[in-house]
């Protein structure tokens, strides 16, 4: 998933568990909705519940659009906490979410290295290629 999805995609699905009672495994997920897995790190994290509030929208006040009508507000409360204190989880995540890019494509870093390399060769060859060219060209034009 890591290599599918991205980092930033997969640090959000794993920072984004709640509990939902309507779900079968008693879990849903802000990123991914309806998720069949349940929280793996639900006992680091804590049990958060989804909170909805009703608030109004602009157009409600006279605004453009004209229609009004009230728009949910969610927001995420902590019911039960978890071992770690969210930033600690956050840096958890993100230590985890690092090794699993990494275990994703391991020769990443010399890929990138050998590119810098060839982008370097090429352009230190772009002069001498020049000058071959206009040597070739200089009894036609």
């Amino acid at each position: 998933m890591a290599r599918a999805r991205g980092a930033d995609w997969l640090y959000s699905y794993l920072r984004g568990f709640y509990r939902d009672p309507a779900r079968p495994t008693g879990w849903n997920n802000t990123v991914y909705e309806n998720v069949g897995m349940p929280n793996p790190m639900w006992q680091l994290q804590g049990e958060r519940v989804r909170v909805e509030h009703a608030a109004k929208s602009e157009s409600a006040k006279g605004g453009e659009g004209g229609r009004g009508g009230a728009v949910k507000a969610v927001s995420y409360e902590m019911v039960k906490p978890g071992s770690l204190t969210p930033v600690q989880y956050d840096e958890t995540v993100r230590d985890l979410v690092n090794f699993l890019v990494y275990l994703g494509e391991p020769a990443a870093t010399s890929r990138k290295q050998i590119g810098i390399v060839v982008l370097l060769f090429l352009l230190a060859l772009w002069p001498l290629v020049y000058l071959l060219k206009r040597e070739f060209w200089k009894d036609v034009h």
